[in-house]
């Protein structure tokens, strides 16, 4: 194996932001879509969309040569990296669409957070508001922002294998979509589920609940998980929530699930773990990624576990799982249910 030069690993990273918008413009414009309904042909493609012929060329001779798309000749068919960019369910064109457009203006600002101190987040300087409010402005942006979200669960199949949900309740809390405990449930057939979040999402959760395991094992509620949490789990998910919030605001949510929780519950922390895991990389890029979306980030398992112990837990164990996160697991370090 050779290894790059330094020169050529610097190129690779400062040419990054082009392949990142070649990819975004192929699927903005449903190359990966149009390949796989026969059309490979660049100058075909480009009559169906109105692009200039010759950049469409260029455009896909690039994406073969970076391993996207094979070359047939005169024309162009899929690899299974474009499949996994085509409309169609478990894709990931919702993500390259999110990453390609909000989040890369996003990271335009990077240097001024960097260098500024405290102050506002790059989504807020490129928008002018937050990015939650920004989605709560714009249904279409939102809905993509749900879909990339559930396209980015590479974990959840992967999370009923390392733990035990054998007949559990289990309460997914700020569950979004419920993809996460659609995900437990259909695995674990004689676990019960309990999601809460926000208003707006308990139909989109429900739904999602419904379609996966039928009605009656699961229920999603509306409320604010800041200030309470549902008692009566055996198991309480927090699946790429800490991240978003600062400690003081983490300590009191680990609070809330700890009151909830009976003297053996258990607490599922699922984030990238900074210097964790078998993609150590992916975490450190999410750390800087969460900062410039909302100004949060991802932690070190020391810090995790300062967090729990100032909730009144103890840190279990610690268990890699795929893309470079992790699934921390937390038990009520008194061995009992504690008093609201």
């Amino acid at each position: 194996m050779t290894t790059a030069s330094p020169s050529r690993t610097v190129l690779d990273m400062i040419t990054g932001a082009w392949r990142t918008q070649a990819l975004h413009t192929a699927v903005r414009l449903g190359v990966p879509d149009r390949i796989a309904a026969g059309v490979g042909d660049p100058d075909a493609i480009a009559g169906q969309t109105g692009a200039d012929p010759a950049a469409v060329r260029r455009l896909l001779r690039l994406l073969a040569d970076l391993g996207v798309l094979e070359r047939d000749g005169g024309a162009y068919r899929n690899t299974p990296v474009s499949e996994l960019l085509m409309d169609r369910p478990g894709s990931l064109r919702d993500m390259c669409l999110l990453y390609g457009a909000e989040f890369y203006r996003a990271w335009e600002h990077a240097a001024d957070v960097v260098s500024g101190g405290p102050g506002a987040p790059g989504f807020e300087r490129a928008y002018g508001q937050p990015l939650i409010t920004y989605l709560s402005r714009d249904e279409e942006a939102a809905a993509r922002f749900q879909r990339a979200m559930q396209a980015g669960h590479f974990f959840f199949e992967r999370l009923p294998e390392v733990v035990d949900f054998s007949g559990a309740t289990v309460v997914d809390v700020a569950g979004g979509s419920g993809s996460l405990l659609a995900a437990v449930l259909d695995r674990c057939p004689d676990a019960r589920g309990l999601l809460i979040d926000l208003d707006h999402m308990v139909p989109i959760a429900q739904t999602t609940l419904e379609e996966a395991i039928g009605a009656g094992r699961a229920e999603a509620i509306a409320g604010d998980v800041f200030e309470s949490i549902p008692s009566g789990g055996d198991i309480y998910l927090l699946s790429r929530l800490l991240g978003d919030w600062d400690d003081a605001a983490c300590v009191r949510l680990l609070e809330n699930c700890r009151r909830a929780a009976p003297a053996d519950g258990r607490i599922l922390v699922l984030e990238r773990v900074v210097g964790k895991g078998e993609d150590p990389e992916l975490a450190s890029l999410w750390d800087l990624h969460l900062l410039m979306m909302n100004g949060g980030g991802q932690r070190t398992l020391d810090q995790f576990r300062a967090l729990a112990e100032a909730a009144g837990l103890r840190l279990e164990r610690l268990v890699p799982l795929p893309m470079g996160n992790a699934c921390i697991e937390l038990r009520p370090a008194d061995g009992g249910r504690t008093a609201p």
